[in-house]
């Protein structure tokens, strides 16, 4: 089977929301390429692997990954989406919130290593409702978790298994993670920095 390529690159003129930016377009590829070496190392090979993104951008993200995987290992890894919004912690506080997509691959995740995918890591309610959404979908022998961006400041114990960059933020700060497809560009960048007057408490917890 012909590899798959990775999905192209924003052109170089593009520019992200203002902010300051911590990765540009370059610096997610290969973040990501070194996640799916990484993935591959950790599972030996990708025979029993599925790879579920976490909406929105967790979604492209484990596609780009599958498409890495593919072009090493000849072989199409099965991805989909996990919509975790109706396992929130956080649901009946703001009950008004809009369903995103739940598409799981066709073969199932039972007995597979399921690899969720998100953009960034910050409390860990988000992996823990994803956690509790898999437990009413099948049985994964395993579960990992791979994030493009780690900020810190977990509220339960979550880690990460495999992550593109960890990045130390103060609570004030917000990251943002835009990618081509979705947004105009890829790119990580930081808003509300420490003395930013009125600056936002994070991305979403």
């Amino acid at each position: 089977m012909a590899p798959v390529p990775a999905q192209p690159e924003a052109p170089p003129g593009a520019t992200p929301e203002p902010g300051r930016v911590v990765l540009d377009a370059r610096d997610i590829a290969r973040a990501l390429t070194r996640i799916s070496h990484e993935i591959l190392e950790r599972n030996k090979g990708a025979g029993d692997l599925v790879l579920l993104g976490i909406p929105s951008r967790g979604v492209p993200l484990a596609e780009r990954i599958a498409e890495r995987i593919a072009s090493v290992e000849g072989y199409d890894v099965p991805t989909g989406s996990l919509d975790v919004t109706m396992y929130r912690d956080d649901l009946r506080l703001k009950p008004a919130r809009a369903l995103l997509h739940t598409e799981i691959p066709e073969e199932g995740i039972d007995g597979s290593t399921v690899v969720l995918v998100d953009d960034v890591l910050f409390s860990g309610r988000t992996i823990r409702a994803a956690l509790d959404a898999l437990n009413d979908l099948g049985r994964p022998r395993a579960v990992r978790l791979a994030v493009l961006v780690d900020r810190g400041h977990r509220e339960l114990p979550i880690r990460a298994d495999f992550v593109g960059k960890n990045l130390p933020t103060s609570l004030v700060e917000r990251v943002k993670v835009t990618l081509a497809g979705i947004d105009d560009v890829d790119a990580v960048t930081i808003h509300g920095e420490p003395g930013t007057p009125g600056a936002p408490a994070g991305e979403r917890p």
